[in-house]
Order: structure tokens, then C-alpha cells, then sequence
């Protein structure tokens, strides 16, 4: 008999955020993570603008790691930098520009093309933060009292 045990579904991490002073908040996870959430004049803190273009640049990167792992080897170095200014009149971001920075010298051309491709594919096919940036999504809220 094996010793292996089934897969069990884990419970989905819960998110929210604390209220630590005036526009000042600390985002939580129920796996220990924290991230200090403020205005952009808040010294030391991230803006929920600047939160959903690290989410963005996060997803892509970690999309294409495996398969840039099997072309590259495991020290690879990549960053991936996040640009676009909100339009503050409708409050929204129009435009969101990432520059996926790599170093591909060591290969060929066309070696680098086929890299360039499989990371590409990779991001598009199971990037969650920018298929969803790009689909559009649903957004409800509710209020609950004490």
C-alpha cells in the first residue's frame, strides 16, 4: 500500500484590509501575508493603483517562469516593469504598458524568438490578473452594519 494521501481541496485564502489611520490601510491574507496600502503622498506604502500593477506584472512573470525555467535554466534573471497613468477625470487606468525584461544574448535569433513566443503564449493563456484586466469583470459591494 502507498502512503500517498489524496489531494485536499484547501480553503480559499481570505483577503481584506485594515483600517490603520486616515487613507492609510494594511491588506491581510489568511496565509500571513501583509502589504501597506496608502495615498501616494504616504511615505513607505503601496497605492491600489500601484497594487494592481504589481498584480499584473507578478502574473505575467509568474505565468512564463516555467516555461522560461525550461528554456533558460533556473537562474534566469527577469523584471518585469508596469507603466500607464490614470486618467483622473473618470478615474481609471486607459492604458496599461509591461516591459518584460530579459536577458536572451546568450541565444540565437531565432532561438530567441521561439522563447520570446512560448512566454507570450504563456501569459496569454493563464495570466489571471491581465485576462481579467482585459476581459472586464463583474465588481459588487456591500455594506454589512454592527
Amino acid at each position: 500500500m502507498s502512503d500517498q494521501t489524496p489531494d485536499v481541496p484547501k480553503p480559499p485564502t481570505e483577503l481584506w484590509v485594515e483600517r490603520t489611520g486616515q487613507r492609510r490601510y494594511t491588506g491581510k491574507s489568511s496565509r500571513g501575508a501583509e502589504v501597506l496600502v496608502g495615498s501616494e503622498s504616504v511615505e513607505g506604502v503601496f497605492t491600489p493603483g500601484e497594487l494592481m500593477k504589481i498584480a499584473l506584472g507578478a502574473c505575467s512573470a509568474m505565468s512564463a517562469d516555467i516555461p522560461l525555467t525550461r528554456k533558460l535554466g533556473e537562474n534566469f534573471d527577469a523584471t518585469v516593469r508596469i507603466s500607464g497613468k490614470p486618467d483622473r477625470d473618470q478615474e481609471i487606468y486607459p492604458e496599461l504598458h509591461e516591459v518584460f525584461e530579459l536577458d536572451l544574448s546568450e541565444l540565437d535569433e531565432a532561438t530567441q524568438k521561439r522563447v520570446l513566443t512560448i512566454a507570450e503564449r504563456a501569459i496569454d493563456k493563464v495570466c489571471t490578473v491581465g485576462r481579467t484586466l482585459k476581459a472586464g469583470t463583474k465588481v459588487t459591494l456591500e455594506f454589512k452594519l454592527d
